[in-house]
């Protein structure tokens, strides 16, 4: 159970094909753990070594990270074992946020790329969306990924659209060390 309590808890959903739905996530939970909040950040259907990943722990020992269903090539190229796996891991992510929410464990939960596991039918929208519904009224929530689906955008509170103007990609560029990872 909670020491600390925020006085009312919202959705905010960051979507959009531009660069930096995580890292608005992340910087929010640096800001919230500042206050001295505790903060949880599930990431899913990412994997490989990033700064931000190292960062967290720095800069906020109460910001705790977990990945679930960490993968380094895209979903639409794994076997049917591999989706399988996949799935398996991202209901376990699930359950553990459940739980997190029953028990009051964080005051701020982070679901990194949940909207690519629901993009990819990993699972249905009406899991996540029983998630919001039954959250306790002080636990904030954080939603990222692309493609967010209109069920959970009429939930949110905050809904903050990402578009990509420009992108070094599209000059060969590729993602650089402490910039894009």
């Amino acid at each position: 159970m909670l020491e600390k309590k925020l006085e009312k808890g919202l959705i905010h959903i960051y979507t959009g094909n531009g660069k930096g739905k995580t890292t608005a996530a992340i910087g929010q939970g640096i800001r919230t753990a500042g206050g001295g909040f505790k903060v949880l950040m599930v990431q899913f259907l990412k994997g490989g070594d990033t700064g931000e990943v190292h960062s967290i722990g720095k800069l906020a020992p109460n910001f705790e990270f977990i990945r679930f269903a960490a993968m380094n090539k895209f979903y639409f190229r794994l076997t049917e074992e591999e989706k399988a796996e996949v799935k398996k891991s991202v209901l376990q992510g699930l359950e553990m946020i459940r739980r997190c929410l029953q028990d009051k464990t964080y005051n701020l939960i982070i679901m990194d790329e949940i909207m690519a596991v629901l993009y990819n039918h990993v699972i249905e929208v009406e899991v996540v969306k029983s998630l919001l519904l039954n959250k306790p009224e002080d636990i904030e929530m954080i939603l990222t990924g692309r493609k967010a689906p209109k069920e959970l955008i009429d939930l949110a509170d905050y809904v903050t659209e990402m578009t990509m103007i420009k992108h070094p990609f599209e000059k060969g560029i590729g993602a650089r060390k402490g910039i894009e990872s």
